[in-house]
Protein backbone atom coordinates (compact mmCIF):
# COMPACT_ATOMS: atom_id res chain seq x y z
CA UNK A 1 0.00 0.00 0.00
CA UNK A 2 3.02 2.30 0.28
CA UNK A 3 3.44 2.66 -3.50
CA UNK A 4 0.76 3.42 -6.08
CA UNK A 5 1.71 2.34 -9.61
CA UNK A 6 -0.06 4.58 -12.13
CA UNK A 7 0.48 3.89 -15.81
CA UNK A 8 -0.65 5.85 -18.83
CA UNK A 9 -1.88 4.38 -22.12
CA UNK A 10 -2.89 7.44 -24.13
CA UNK A 11 -1.43 10.90 -24.59
CA UNK A 12 -3.92 12.21 -27.15
CA UNK A 13 -6.98 11.26 -29.19
CA UNK A 14 -5.35 9.02 -31.79
CA UNK A 15 -2.46 7.61 -29.75
CA UNK A 16 -1.28 3.99 -30.10
CA UNK A 17 -4.46 1.89 -30.12
CA UNK A 18 -2.80 -1.19 -28.58
CA UNK A 19 -1.23 0.67 -25.66
CA UNK A 20 -3.99 -0.26 -23.20
CA UNK A 21 -3.42 -3.95 -23.86
CA UNK A 22 0.38 -3.53 -23.78
CA UNK A 23 0.27 -1.77 -20.43
CA UNK A 24 -2.09 -4.26 -18.80
CA UNK A 25 -0.12 -7.26 -20.04
CA UNK A 26 3.33 -5.76 -19.48
CA UNK A 27 3.52 -5.85 -15.69
CA UNK A 28 2.04 -4.79 -12.38
CA UNK A 29 -0.22 -1.74 -12.23
CA UNK A 30 -2.76 -0.32 -9.79
CA UNK A 31 -4.24 2.36 -12.06
CA UNK A 32 -4.16 2.86 -15.82
CA UNK A 33 -4.98 6.31 -17.14
CA UNK A 34 -5.72 7.66 -20.59
CA UNK A 35 -5.55 11.29 -21.71
CA UNK A 36 -7.57 12.10 -24.84
CA UNK A 37 -8.31 15.80 -24.56
CA UNK A 38 -6.55 18.77 -26.11
CA UNK A 39 -7.82 22.14 -27.23
CA UNK A 40 -8.28 20.86 -30.78
CA UNK A 41 -9.95 17.65 -29.50
CA UNK A 42 -12.63 19.64 -27.70
CA UNK A 43 -13.43 21.37 -30.98
CA UNK A 44 -13.68 18.01 -32.76
CA UNK A 45 -15.95 16.61 -30.06
CA UNK A 46 -18.06 19.77 -30.18
CA UNK A 47 -18.65 19.28 -33.88
CA UNK A 48 -19.48 15.59 -33.25
CA UNK A 49 -22.10 16.59 -30.72
CA UNK A 50 -23.63 19.14 -33.09
CA UNK A 51 -24.34 16.24 -35.45
CA UNK A 52 -25.44 13.81 -32.74
CA UNK A 53 -26.17 14.96 -29.15
CA UNK A 54 -25.49 11.44 -27.86
CA UNK A 55 -21.80 11.77 -28.87
CA UNK A 56 -19.19 14.21 -27.62
CA UNK A 57 -16.84 11.60 -26.11
CA UNK A 58 -13.74 9.86 -27.48
CA UNK A 59 -15.22 6.85 -29.24
CA UNK A 60 -11.77 5.26 -29.58
CA UNK A 61 -11.61 4.60 -25.85
CA UNK A 62 -14.81 2.56 -25.99
CA UNK A 63 -13.28 0.33 -28.66
CA UNK A 64 -10.08 0.00 -26.67
CA UNK A 65 -12.01 -0.82 -23.49
CA UNK A 66 -13.81 -3.66 -25.23
CA UNK A 67 -10.52 -5.55 -25.47
CA UNK A 68 -9.18 -4.84 -21.99
CA UNK A 69 -12.07 -4.28 -19.58
CA UNK A 70 -12.24 -7.91 -18.49
CA UNK A 71 -8.47 -8.06 -17.94
CA UNK A 72 -8.50 -4.86 -15.88
CA UNK A 73 -11.31 -6.14 -13.65
CA UNK A 74 -9.62 -9.50 -13.21
CA UNK A 75 -6.31 -7.92 -12.20
CA UNK A 76 -7.82 -5.16 -10.05
CA UNK A 77 -6.51 -2.33 -12.23
CA UNK A 78 -8.65 0.80 -12.09
CA UNK A 79 -9.15 2.72 -15.35
CA UNK A 80 -9.27 6.53 -15.21
CA UNK A 81 -9.76 8.60 -18.35
CA UNK A 82 -10.88 12.00 -19.54
CA UNK A 83 -12.27 10.40 -22.71
CA UNK A 84 -15.72 11.58 -21.56
CA UNK A 85 -14.93 14.89 -23.25
CA UNK A 86 -18.15 16.86 -23.57
CA UNK A 87 -20.36 13.96 -22.51
CA UNK A 88 -18.91 11.98 -19.58
CA UNK A 89 -22.35 10.68 -18.62
CA UNK A 90 -22.82 9.33 -22.14
CA UNK A 91 -19.49 7.50 -22.08
CA UNK A 92 -20.21 6.13 -18.60
CA UNK A 93 -23.50 4.71 -19.89
CA UNK A 94 -21.74 3.23 -22.90
CA UNK A 95 -19.17 1.51 -20.66
CA UNK A 96 -21.92 0.02 -18.52
CA UNK A 97 -23.63 -1.26 -21.67
CA UNK A 98 -20.30 -2.68 -22.83
CA UNK A 99 -19.91 -4.48 -19.51
CA UNK A 100 -23.39 -5.95 -19.81
CA UNK A 101 -22.65 -7.15 -23.33
CA UNK A 102 -19.40 -8.77 -22.18
CA UNK A 103 -21.01 -10.29 -19.10
CA UNK A 104 -18.96 -8.15 -16.73
CA UNK A 105 -20.05 -6.36 -13.59
CA UNK A 106 -18.34 -2.98 -13.85
CA UNK A 107 -18.78 -0.09 -11.44
CA UNK A 108 -18.51 3.19 -13.31
CA UNK A 109 -18.25 6.65 -11.79
CA UNK A 110 -17.93 9.91 -13.63
CA UNK A 111 -17.15 13.56 -13.02
CA UNK A 112 -19.08 16.47 -14.46
CA UNK A 113 -19.54 20.18 -13.95
CA UNK A 114 -16.80 21.42 -16.25
CA UNK A 115 -19.23 22.63 -18.94
CA UNK A 116 -19.58 26.43 -18.70
CA UNK A 117 -22.16 28.60 -20.40
CA UNK A 118 -20.55 31.02 -22.83
CA UNK A 119 -22.68 32.91 -25.38
CA UNK A 120 -22.21 31.65 -28.92
CA UNK A 121 -19.40 29.26 -27.91
CA UNK A 122 -19.22 25.80 -29.44
CA UNK A 123 -17.55 24.49 -26.28
CA UNK A 124 -16.56 26.11 -22.99
CA UNK A 125 -15.07 23.95 -20.25
CA UNK A 126 -13.37 24.64 -16.95
CA UNK A 127 -10.28 22.64 -16.05
CA UNK A 128 -11.40 20.77 -12.93
CA UNK A 129 -9.17 19.20 -10.31
CA UNK A 130 -8.66 15.72 -8.92
CA UNK A 131 -10.95 15.45 -5.89
CA UNK A 132 -13.98 14.37 -7.94
CA UNK A 133 -11.98 11.48 -9.35
CA UNK A 134 -10.90 10.54 -5.83
CA UNK A 135 -14.51 10.54 -4.61
CA UNK A 136 -15.50 8.08 -7.35
CA UNK A 137 -12.57 5.81 -6.47
CA UNK A 138 -13.37 5.99 -2.75
CA UNK A 139 -16.86 4.74 -3.66
CA UNK A 140 -15.40 1.66 -5.35
CA UNK A 141 -15.40 2.64 -9.02
CA UNK A 142 -13.62 0.27 -11.41
CA UNK A 143 -13.70 2.91 -14.15
CA UNK A 144 -13.77 6.69 -13.72
CA UNK A 145 -14.71 8.89 -16.66
CA UNK A 146 -14.23 12.64 -16.68
CA UNK A 147 -14.74 15.56 -18.95
CA UNK A 148 -12.26 18.45 -18.93
CA UNK A 149 -10.04 18.01 -15.91
CA UNK A 150 -6.40 19.01 -15.88
CA UNK A 151 -4.32 16.29 -17.50
CA UNK A 152 -2.34 15.69 -14.31
CA UNK A 153 -5.56 15.14 -12.32
CA UNK A 154 -5.91 11.69 -13.84
CA UNK A 155 -2.93 10.62 -11.71
CA UNK A 156 -3.48 12.96 -8.75
CA UNK A 157 -7.02 11.67 -8.12
CA UNK A 158 -5.96 8.05 -7.56
CA UNK A 159 -3.15 9.24 -5.26
CA UNK A 160 -5.63 11.25 -3.15
CA UNK A 161 -7.85 8.18 -2.85
CA UNK A 162 -4.96 5.84 -1.98
CA UNK A 163 -3.10 8.04 0.50
CA UNK A 164 -5.99 10.01 1.98
CA UNK A 165 -4.57 13.42 1.16
CA UNK A 166 -6.62 16.51 1.92
CA UNK A 167 -6.46 19.94 0.34
CA UNK A 168 -3.92 20.90 3.01
CA UNK A 169 -1.36 18.38 1.72
CA UNK A 170 0.02 20.88 -0.78
CA UNK A 171 3.50 19.42 -1.21
CA UNK A 172 2.13 15.92 -1.80
CA UNK A 173 -0.45 17.24 -4.27
CA UNK A 174 2.29 19.18 -6.06
CA UNK A 175 4.52 16.12 -6.28
CA UNK A 176 1.70 14.04 -7.71
CA UNK A 177 0.92 16.86 -10.16
CA UNK A 178 4.48 16.65 -11.48
CA UNK A 179 4.15 12.88 -11.82
CA UNK A 180 0.83 13.31 -13.62
CA UNK A 181 2.31 15.93 -15.95
CA UNK A 182 5.20 13.62 -16.74
CA UNK A 183 3.07 10.63 -17.77
CA UNK A 184 0.13 12.51 -19.34
CA UNK A 185 1.72 12.61 -22.81
CA UNK A 186 2.42 8.91 -22.93
CA UNK A 187 5.68 7.95 -24.61
CA UNK A 188 7.04 11.51 -24.66
CA UNK A 189 8.63 10.84 -21.25
CA UNK A 190 10.10 7.47 -22.28
CA UNK A 191 12.01 8.67 -25.34
CA UNK A 192 9.28 9.77 -27.73
CA UNK A 193 10.03 13.03 -29.57
CA UNK A 194 13.38 13.17 -27.73
CA UNK A 195 16.13 15.45 -29.04
CA UNK A 196 18.76 12.74 -28.64
CA UNK A 197 16.69 9.83 -29.97
CA UNK A 198 19.73 8.32 -31.70
CA UNK A 199 21.19 7.61 -28.25
CA UNK A 200 18.21 5.52 -27.11
CA UNK A 201 18.78 1.76 -26.89
CA UNK A 202 16.30 1.06 -29.70
CA UNK A 203 16.95 4.28 -31.59
CA UNK A 204 13.52 5.56 -30.59
CA UNK A 205 11.60 3.01 -32.70
CA UNK A 206 8.84 2.03 -30.28
CA UNK A 207 9.07 3.61 -26.83
CA UNK A 208 7.04 1.99 -24.10
CA UNK A 209 4.39 3.87 -22.18
CA UNK A 210 5.23 5.33 -18.75
CA UNK A 211 4.54 4.42 -15.15
CA UNK A 212 4.72 6.69 -12.10
CA UNK A 213 5.34 4.92 -8.80
CA UNK A 214 3.77 7.38 -6.38
CA UNK A 215 4.65 7.50 -2.68
CA UNK A 216 2.64 8.87 0.28
CA UNK A 217 4.75 12.06 0.44
CA UNK A 218 4.07 12.86 -3.22
CA UNK A 219 7.50 11.84 -4.47
CA UNK A 220 7.62 9.39 -7.33
CA UNK A 221 9.77 7.21 -9.54
CA UNK A 222 9.22 7.39 -13.29
CA UNK A 223 9.71 4.08 -15.06
CA UNK A 224 8.23 1.76 -17.69
CA UNK A 225 7.56 -1.93 -18.10
CA UNK A 226 10.63 -4.12 -18.48
CA UNK A 227 11.45 -5.03 -22.05
CA UNK A 228 9.66 -2.11 -23.68
CA UNK A 229 11.44 0.34 -25.98
CA UNK A 230 12.77 3.79 -25.34
CA UNK A 231 14.33 4.80 -22.05
CA UNK A 232 13.60 6.68 -18.83
CA UNK A 233 16.50 8.99 -18.03
CA UNK A 234 16.92 12.33 -16.33
CA UNK A 235 16.99 13.91 -19.78
CA UNK A 236 13.84 12.23 -21.13
CA UNK A 237 12.06 13.27 -17.94
CA UNK A 238 13.44 16.81 -18.16
CA UNK A 239 12.17 17.08 -21.73
CA UNK A 240 8.62 16.20 -20.74
CA UNK A 241 8.73 18.35 -17.61
CA UNK A 242 9.44 21.37 -19.85
CA UNK A 243 6.57 20.56 -22.21
CA UNK A 244 3.76 23.13 -22.38
CA UNK A 245 4.64 24.93 -19.17
CA UNK A 246 5.25 28.58 -18.39
CA UNK A 247 6.98 30.06 -15.36
CA UNK A 248 8.06 28.33 -12.16
CA UNK A 249 4.48 28.54 -10.81
CA UNK A 250 2.52 25.74 -12.50
CA UNK A 251 -1.07 26.73 -11.76
CA UNK A 252 -3.63 24.04 -11.08
CA UNK A 253 -7.10 23.83 -9.53
CA UNK A 254 -5.87 21.99 -6.42
CA UNK A 255 -2.34 23.34 -5.97
CA UNK A 256 0.24 25.65 -7.48
CA UNK A 257 3.25 23.46 -8.18
CA UNK A 258 6.68 25.05 -7.90
CA UNK A 259 8.56 23.66 -10.89
CA UNK A 260 11.78 25.25 -9.65
CA UNK A 261 11.77 22.86 -6.68
CA UNK A 262 11.65 19.65 -8.71
CA UNK A 263 14.68 17.43 -8.31
CA UNK A 264 15.48 14.56 -10.67
CA UNK A 265 17.87 11.72 -9.93
CA UNK A 266 18.72 8.60 -11.92
CA UNK A 267 17.92 5.83 -9.45
CA UNK A 268 18.72 2.93 -11.78
CA UNK A 269 18.16 1.75 -15.34
CA UNK A 270 14.88 3.27 -16.58
CA UNK A 271 14.14 4.66 -13.13
CA UNK A 272 14.19 8.40 -12.35
CA UNK A 273 13.29 9.65 -8.88
CA UNK A 274 11.25 12.87 -8.70
CA UNK A 275 11.41 14.58 -5.32
CA UNK A 276 11.56 17.86 -3.45
CA UNK A 277 8.43 19.30 -5.06
CA UNK A 278 6.77 22.10 -3.14
CA UNK A 279 3.23 23.36 -3.49
CA UNK A 280 1.35 26.51 -2.53
CA UNK A 281 -2.42 27.17 -2.35
CA UNK A 282 -4.24 27.19 -5.69
CA UNK A 283 -5.71 30.33 -7.27
CA UNK A 284 -9.36 31.14 -6.64
CA UNK A 285 -10.13 30.77 -10.36
CA UNK A 286 -10.17 27.96 -12.87
CA UNK A 287 -8.99 28.18 -16.45
CA UNK A 288 -11.80 27.93 -19.02
CA UNK A 289 -11.03 26.77 -22.54
CA UNK A 290 -13.44 28.18 -25.14
CA UNK A 291 -13.82 27.00 -28.73
CA UNK A 292 -15.77 28.99 -31.31
CA UNK A 293 -16.28 28.36 -35.00
CA UNK A 294 -14.18 31.00 -36.71
CA UNK A 295 -15.30 30.54 -40.29
CA UNK A 296 -14.09 28.48 -43.25
CA UNK A 297 -10.65 27.79 -44.67
CA UNK A 298 -9.00 26.35 -47.77
CA UNK A 299 -5.46 26.02 -49.06
CA UNK A 300 -3.69 25.38 -52.35
CA UNK A 301 0.04 24.82 -52.92
CA UNK A 302 1.93 25.81 -56.07
CA UNK A 303 5.28 24.26 -57.06
CA UNK A 304 7.76 26.86 -58.36
CA UNK A 305 10.77 25.27 -60.05
CA UNK A 306 14.07 26.68 -61.21
CA UNK A 307 14.78 30.35 -61.84
CA UNK A 308 12.91 33.54 -60.89
CA UNK A 309 11.21 32.03 -57.84
CA UNK A 310 10.19 35.38 -56.26
CA UNK A 311 8.83 36.67 -59.56
CA UNK A 312 6.83 33.47 -60.10
CA UNK A 313 5.37 33.77 -56.60
CA UNK A 314 4.48 37.41 -57.22
CA UNK A 315 2.70 36.49 -60.44
CA UNK A 316 0.57 33.87 -58.71
CA UNK A 317 -0.25 36.26 -55.90
CA UNK A 318 -1.45 38.94 -58.29
CA UNK A 319 -3.55 36.47 -60.27
CA UNK A 320 -5.21 34.93 -57.21
CA UNK A 321 -5.94 38.32 -55.66
CA UNK A 322 -7.47 39.51 -58.92
CA UNK A 323 -9.73 36.45 -59.01
CA UNK A 324 -11.00 36.28 -55.40
CA UNK A 325 -9.96 39.56 -53.77
CA UNK A 326 -7.34 40.15 -51.08
CA UNK A 327 -9.35 39.74 -47.88
CA UNK A 328 -8.41 36.66 -45.85
CA UNK A 329 -5.63 35.58 -48.23
CA UNK A 330 -2.26 34.52 -46.88
CA UNK A 331 0.77 33.61 -49.02
CA UNK A 332 3.79 31.73 -47.64
CA UNK A 333 6.80 31.04 -49.87
CA UNK A 334 8.90 28.13 -48.61
CA UNK A 335 12.32 28.32 -50.24
CA UNK A 336 12.96 24.60 -50.39
CA UNK A 337 14.77 24.99 -53.74
CA UNK A 338 18.46 24.32 -54.34
CA UNK A 339 20.43 25.90 -57.19
CA UNK A 340 21.97 23.94 -60.05
CA UNK A 341 20.48 20.53 -59.27
CA UNK A 342 19.37 17.82 -61.66
CA UNK A 343 16.36 16.84 -59.55
CA UNK A 344 13.00 18.61 -60.05
CA UNK A 345 11.92 18.34 -56.44
CA UNK A 346 15.25 19.64 -55.12
CA UNK A 347 15.02 22.60 -57.53
CA UNK A 348 11.51 23.59 -56.41
CA UNK A 349 10.05 26.00 -53.88
CA UNK A 350 6.51 25.79 -52.52
CA UNK A 351 4.02 28.64 -52.46
CA UNK A 352 1.27 27.93 -49.95
CA UNK A 353 -1.88 29.99 -50.45
CA UNK A 354 -4.44 30.03 -47.61
CA UNK A 355 -7.85 31.65 -47.53
CA UNK A 356 -10.00 32.13 -44.43
CA UNK A 357 -13.45 33.65 -44.70
CA UNK A 358 -16.85 33.63 -43.05
CA UNK A 359 -18.36 32.89 -46.46
CA UNK A 360 -18.02 29.18 -47.22
CA UNK A 361 -18.67 29.65 -50.93
CA UNK A 362 -15.82 32.17 -51.35
CA UNK A 363 -13.38 30.03 -49.37
CA UNK A 364 -14.53 26.89 -51.13
CA UNK A 365 -14.64 26.03 -54.80
CA UNK A 366 -14.46 29.68 -55.86
CA UNK A 367 -10.97 29.85 -54.36
CA UNK A 368 -9.63 26.41 -55.27
CA UNK A 369 -10.98 26.64 -58.83
CA UNK A 370 -9.32 30.02 -59.26
CA UNK A 371 -5.99 28.41 -58.38
CA UNK A 372 -6.46 25.44 -60.71
CA UNK A 373 -7.50 27.70 -63.59
CA UNK A 374 -3.98 29.15 -63.58
CA UNK A 375 -2.45 25.84 -64.67
CA UNK A 376 -2.00 26.94 -68.30
CA UNK A 377 -2.04 30.70 -67.74
CA UNK A 378 0.62 31.54 -65.16
CA UNK A 379 4.36 31.02 -64.61
CA UNK A 380 6.45 28.51 -66.58
CA UNK A 381 6.28 25.02 -65.09
CA UNK A 382 3.09 25.79 -63.20
CA UNK A 383 1.85 22.84 -61.17
CA UNK A 384 0.02 22.27 -57.88
CA UNK A 385 0.26 19.60 -55.21
CA UNK A 386 -3.39 19.99 -54.20
CA UNK A 387 -6.64 19.16 -55.93
CA UNK A 388 -9.54 21.61 -55.91
CA UNK A 389 -11.74 21.11 -52.87
CA UNK A 390 -14.40 22.68 -50.73
CA UNK A 391 -13.76 24.80 -47.64
CA UNK A 392 -13.72 23.30 -44.19
CA UNK A 393 -14.78 24.98 -40.94
CA UNK A 394 -12.10 25.99 -38.47
CA UNK A 395 -12.20 26.84 -34.81
CA UNK A 396 -10.74 29.60 -32.67
CA UNK A 397 -9.50 28.83 -29.17
CA UNK A 398 -9.47 31.37 -26.35
CA UNK A 399 -9.06 31.04 -22.61
CA UNK A 400 -10.53 32.91 -19.70
CA UNK A 401 -11.24 32.16 -16.05
CA UNK A 402 -14.11 31.52 -13.69
CA UNK A 403 -14.25 31.60 -9.91
CA UNK A 404 -13.76 28.14 -8.42
CA UNK A 405 -16.84 28.46 -6.25
CA UNK A 406 -19.02 29.24 -9.29
CA UNK A 407 -18.40 25.78 -10.79
CA UNK A 408 -20.60 22.86 -9.75
CA UNK A 409 -17.95 20.15 -9.62
CA UNK A 410 -19.83 16.87 -9.08
CA UNK A 411 -18.72 13.26 -8.66
CA UNK A 412 -21.39 10.81 -9.79
CA UNK A 413 -20.68 7.60 -7.89
CA UNK A 414 -21.26 4.08 -9.25
CA UNK A 415 -24.45 3.98 -7.17
CA UNK A 416 -25.75 7.05 -8.99
CA UNK A 417 -25.36 9.28 -5.94
CA UNK A 418 -24.24 12.78 -6.85
CA UNK A 419 -21.58 14.18 -4.53
CA UNK A 420 -20.71 17.89 -4.79
CA UNK A 421 -16.99 18.61 -4.63
CA UNK A 422 -16.49 21.89 -2.76
CA UNK A 423 -14.02 24.45 -4.00
CA UNK A 424 -10.81 24.90 -2.00
CA UNK A 425 -11.22 27.20 0.98
CA UNK A 426 -7.63 28.41 1.06
CA UNK A 427 -6.51 30.05 -2.17
CA UNK A 428 -3.84 32.53 -3.11
CA UNK A 429 -2.80 34.66 -6.01
CA UNK A 430 0.63 33.43 -7.14
CA UNK A 431 3.22 36.16 -7.30
CA UNK A 432 4.71 36.75 -10.72
CA UNK A 433 8.14 35.22 -11.11
CA UNK A 434 10.73 38.00 -10.94
CA UNK A 435 12.49 38.56 -14.21
CA UNK A 436 16.20 37.86 -13.95
CA UNK A 437 18.32 40.52 -15.54
CA UNK A 438 20.60 38.72 -17.96
CA UNK A 439 23.51 41.00 -18.63
CA UNK A 440 26.01 40.75 -21.41
CA UNK A 441 28.80 38.36 -20.51
CA UNK A 442 32.29 38.31 -21.96
CA UNK A 443 32.66 36.08 -24.99
CA UNK A 444 34.40 32.78 -24.29
CA UNK A 445 38.13 32.84 -24.81
CA UNK A 446 37.80 30.37 -27.65
CA UNK A 447 34.80 29.30 -29.68
CA UNK A 448 33.95 26.92 -32.46
CA UNK A 449 31.09 27.00 -34.93
CA UNK A 450 28.51 24.28 -34.51
CA UNK A 451 24.79 23.55 -34.12
CA UNK A 452 23.41 24.66 -30.76
CA UNK A 453 21.93 21.16 -30.42
CA UNK A 454 25.40 19.72 -29.80
CA UNK A 455 25.18 21.12 -26.27
CA UNK A 456 21.47 21.40 -25.48
CA UNK A 457 18.17 19.59 -25.83
CA UNK A 458 14.80 21.23 -26.40
CA UNK A 459 11.10 20.56 -26.38
CA UNK A 460 8.35 22.89 -27.56
CA UNK A 461 4.58 22.91 -27.78
CA UNK A 462 1.39 24.94 -27.87
CA UNK A 463 -1.06 26.50 -25.46
CA UNK A 464 -3.79 28.16 -27.49
CA UNK A 465 -2.18 30.93 -29.49
CA UNK A 466 1.03 30.85 -27.44
CA UNK A 467 4.03 28.56 -27.73
CA UNK A 468 6.51 27.38 -25.14
CA UNK A 469 10.11 26.46 -25.80
CA UNK A 470 12.11 24.71 -23.09
CA UNK A 471 15.87 24.33 -23.52
CA UNK A 472 18.10 22.34 -21.20
CA UNK A 473 21.86 21.97 -20.86
CA UNK A 474 23.14 18.42 -21.08
CA UNK A 475 25.85 18.88 -18.46
CA UNK A 476 26.63 20.98 -15.41
CA UNK A 477 29.49 22.57 -17.33
CA UNK A 478 27.14 23.77 -20.08
CA UNK A 479 24.49 25.26 -17.79
CA UNK A 480 26.21 28.55 -16.82
CA UNK A 481 26.93 29.28 -20.46
CA UNK A 482 23.37 28.47 -21.58
CA UNK A 483 21.86 30.48 -18.72
CA UNK A 484 23.81 33.62 -19.57
CA UNK A 485 23.96 33.23 -23.35
CA UNK A 486 20.39 32.35 -24.36
CA UNK A 487 18.59 35.62 -23.69
CA UNK A 488 15.33 36.85 -25.20
CA UNK A 489 17.37 39.00 -27.54
CA UNK A 490 19.48 36.02 -28.62
CA UNK A 491 16.35 33.99 -29.22
CA UNK A 492 15.05 36.72 -31.52
CA UNK A 493 18.28 36.54 -33.53
CA UNK A 494 18.07 32.77 -33.88
CA UNK A 495 14.29 32.60 -34.41
CA UNK A 496 13.37 35.87 -36.17
CA UNK A 497 9.63 35.16 -36.08
CA UNK A 498 9.75 35.73 -32.30
CA UNK A 499 11.35 39.17 -32.53
CA UNK A 500 8.13 41.19 -32.76
CA UNK A 501 6.31 39.16 -30.10
CA UNK A 502 6.15 39.29 -26.32
CA UNK A 503 8.53 36.64 -24.99
CA UNK A 504 8.76 35.65 -21.33
CA UNK A 505 11.91 33.90 -20.10
CA UNK A 506 12.14 31.73 -16.98
CA UNK A 507 15.04 29.85 -15.44
CA UNK A 508 14.77 26.43 -13.81
CA UNK A 509 18.25 25.83 -12.36
CA UNK A 510 17.41 22.40 -10.89
CA UNK A 511 16.75 21.23 -14.43
CA UNK A 512 19.61 23.25 -15.97
CA UNK A 513 16.92 24.77 -18.18
CA UNK A 514 15.43 27.98 -19.47
CA UNK A 515 11.85 28.15 -20.67
CA UNK A 516 10.41 30.71 -23.07
CA UNK A 517 6.73 31.51 -23.46
CA UNK A 518 6.16 33.15 -26.85
CA UNK A 519 2.88 35.00 -26.83
CA UNK A 520 0.80 35.00 -30.01
CA UNK A 521 3.15 32.90 -32.14
CA UNK A 522 0.28 30.55 -33.08
CA UNK A 523 -2.35 33.22 -33.67
CA UNK A 524 -5.84 31.97 -32.82
CA UNK A 525 -4.70 28.44 -31.98
CA UNK A 526 -3.93 25.25 -33.86
CA UNK A 527 -7.33 24.91 -35.56
CA UNK A 528 -7.05 28.38 -37.09
CA UNK A 529 -3.32 28.49 -37.71
CA UNK A 530 -1.86 28.53 -41.22
CA UNK A 531 1.68 28.26 -39.88
CA UNK A 532 3.74 25.39 -41.32
CA UNK A 533 4.24 24.07 -37.78
CA UNK A 534 0.85 25.02 -36.28
CA UNK A 535 1.51 23.56 -32.82
CA UNK A 536 5.16 24.68 -32.55
CA UNK A 537 6.22 21.08 -32.03
CA UNK A 538 9.33 21.57 -34.19
CA UNK A 539 10.31 24.97 -32.79
CA UNK A 540 12.82 23.45 -30.38
CA UNK A 541 14.48 21.42 -33.11
CA UNK A 542 14.68 24.49 -35.32
CA UNK A 543 16.51 26.31 -32.53
CA UNK A 544 18.88 23.39 -31.99
CA UNK A 545 19.76 23.36 -35.69
CA UNK A 546 21.06 26.96 -35.68
CA UNK A 547 24.83 27.21 -36.08
CA UNK A 548 26.34 29.44 -33.39
CA UNK A 549 29.62 30.15 -31.61
CA UNK A 550 29.99 27.39 -29.04
CA UNK A 551 32.57 27.61 -26.25
CA UNK A 552 35.41 25.20 -26.98
CA UNK A 553 35.95 24.47 -23.30
CA UNK A 554 32.49 22.84 -23.17
CA UNK A 555 32.65 19.42 -24.87
CA UNK A 556 29.85 18.28 -27.17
Amino acid sequence: MSVLRVGNASGFYGDRFTAWREMLDGGELDVLTGDYLAELTMLILGRDRMRDPSLGYAKTFLRQAEGVLGTALERGVTLVTNAGGLNPAGLADAIRSLGDRLGLQVRVGYVEGDAIQRPDALTANAYLGAFGIAACLDAGADVVVTGRVTDASLAVGPAIARFGWTRDDLDALAGATVAGHLIECGAQVTGGNFSFFTELPDGGHRPGFPIAELHPDGSSVLTKHSGTGGAVTVETVTAQLLYEVGGPDYLGPDVVTRLDTVRLEQEGPDRVRVSGVRGTPPPDTLKVGVNNLGGFRNAMTFVLCGLDIPAKAALVRGQIEESVGTEGLEFTLARTDHPDTGDTEAASALLHVHLRDGDKSRAGRAFSAAAVELALASYPGCTLTTLPGDATPYGVFTADTIAQDEVEHVAVLPSGERVPIPAPIVTATPAEAPAREVTAVPAPAATRRGPLGELVGARSGDKGGDANLGVWARTDATWPWLRDWLTVERLAELLPETAALTVERYELPNLRAVNFVIRGLLGQGVAASTRFDPQAKALGELLRSRVVDLPTEVPA
